[in-house]
């Protein structure tokens, strides 16, 4: 056998594999929330494998909270466990008096929803986000570190950089909750978003992420660093998001040039 064709062998357990399957099936829709997923029996048949194995398959789909159900029972797939996330509504305007966009827009599909603030200090950002804000190997910035939860459960962790010059001596460097979120108050201080790029890769969790979002195994994470401009093409922000990778998709919308 080729080398290339041995090396693309799904080396995985037969129950990692299996519950890779109906993952997929439950992310696709195939199996929507509600459904019962397919019996035991017809499981064995279609993955070739014994009732062991099978359990141990279910039993991470139930970790991941994806499905729920008990021996003698059918497993169901839970409801509204994938969501959407829209990026393009992000920078929409609120007044200072308004609730953050974030939590007007859980509320929508009627989950509970609340910012757990983190942390608030001057650091040396990563790599990625000095780059993405034109900072020295030595630059500094604000960071204001943030857990996101629906209905209690971890759902993104956010890390939002701003540069010196943009947050000293604003509300930005205070350890306290932003009404209307950053976009308000950036055009508040005089730096108007006007439009960001997104760069999304997969990764494997790191442990402050793993321990942060509660994740059930070894799954990756959904990882955005989201740089905003202002017109005149000067980075304002530069955000880090984490999401759990099995319970969120983005979606993007392009208008044609």
């Amino acid at each position: 056998m080729p080398k290339a064709e041995s090396e693309a062998h799904d080396r995985r357990s037969l129950h990692e594999r299996i519950a890779a399957d109906l993952r997929d099936d439950i992310m696709s829709g195939e199996l929507p929330p509600d459904a019962n997923l397919p019996s035991t029996a017809q499981l064995r048949t279609r993955f070739g494998a014994s009732n062991a194995t099978v359990q141990k398959a279910l039993q991470l789909l139930k970790d991941e909270r994806l499905v729920v159900g008990r021996a003698g029972a059918a497993v169901t797939v839970r409801e509204h466990r994938q969501r959407t996330i829209r990026p393009a509504a992000s920078l929409a305007q609120a007044s200072a008096d308004e609730t953050h966009p974030w939590l007007t827009e859980a509320a929508k599909h009627g989950t509970e929803a609340r910012i757990a603030l983190l942390d608030v200090t001057e650091t040396s950002p990563p790599a990625d986000i000095r780059t993405a804000l034109g900072l020295s190997d030595e630059g500094t910035a604000v960071l204001r570190s943030q857990l996101l939860l629906i209905d209690e459960e971890p759902a993104e962790l956010v890390k939002s950089y701003y540069p010196l010059h943009i947050a000293d001596g604003t509300p930005l460097m205070e350890r306290s909750r932003l009404r209307g979120g950053t976009p308000t108050l950036l055009r508040q201080l005089g730096h108007t978003p006007h439009h960001c790029v997104d760069r999304v890769s997969a990764r494997v969790p790191t442990q402050e992420q793993f321990e942060a979002l509660r994740l059930p195994g070894s799954l990756p994470v959904l990882c955005t660093l989201r740089v905003v401009y202002a017109a005149d093409g000067g980075p304002i922000e530069a955000t880090s998001m984490v999401k759990a990778g099995h319970l969120y998709e983005l979606q993007y919308e392009f208008v044609p040039q």
